[in-house]
């Protein structure tokens, strides 16, 4: 959903960071199309454990192994983009002004600018789509971007476009009436967004 021409050389990424980069690539995968027979069966085989995010990891695995990509469009379709729209609006500027385009998109659109990133020519949604901000993010993380890349890079940029708004979405997302697949998907969001939250705040 983001892109840049001009890539810098990437920096040494750790095996931590390169997780955290993959979860938030899924959270994107996920929340911009509907789930493909291949992804379905990569996550049927997910190994969670006792923490909220295991737990929503297995949880994940359990409906994704009885899921089919027919169902799993049809869900997509009804939480996302409905007659009209679907039953949740995942726009940062929705969340935080109640409107579609508003000042967070704005701010956004400078930020990425600063940090020299360009949204594709093929993307069609406002940047400040959860999914866009996550597919970010794993890009800053892993050094996809010329912008810096380090700690305090990220943070900004979770702080800025994230933090506020993000683990709300998670949890409309995990008890919406539509959920039945994503319903691990917002516990699981919501989970690594408090993780991260937390990470931050002790840097």
């Amino acid at each position: 959903m983001a892109n840049t021409a001009e890539v810098q050389c990437p920096r040494s990424v750790s095996d931590e960071d390169r997780a955290r980069a993959q979860m938030y690539q899924l959270l994107a995968v996920l929340l911009s199309s509907p789930p493909s027979s291949e992804l379905l069966r990569g996550l049927a085989s997910l190994q969670g454990d006792e923490t909220p995010m295991g737990a929503a990891s297995k949880n994940l695995a359990a409906l994704a192994e009885r899921t089919t990509p027919a169902n799993a469009e049809r869900e997509f379709n009804n939480l996302f983009v409905g007659v009209g729209r679907g039953e949740l609006l995942p726009y940062a500027s929705y969340y935080l002004t109640g409107f579609l385009n508003e000042k967070p998109l704005a701010d956004l659109r400078g930020d990425l600018m600063v940090r020299g990133i360009k949204a594709s020519d093929d993307v069609k949604e406002p940047e400040d789509h959860a999914g866009t901000l996550c597919e970010i993010m794993a890009g800053i993380i892993t050094s996809e971007f010329v912008c810096d890349s380090d700690l305090p890079s990220q943070k900004a940029f979770f702080e800025a476009h994230l933090a506020k708004w993000a683990m709300l979405f998670f949890t409309d997302l995990e008890k919406a009436q539509a959920s039945v697949f994503y319903g691990p998907v917002g516990s699981l969001g919501r989970a690594f967004m408090t993780i991260e939250a937390e990470a931050f705040a002790i840097q």
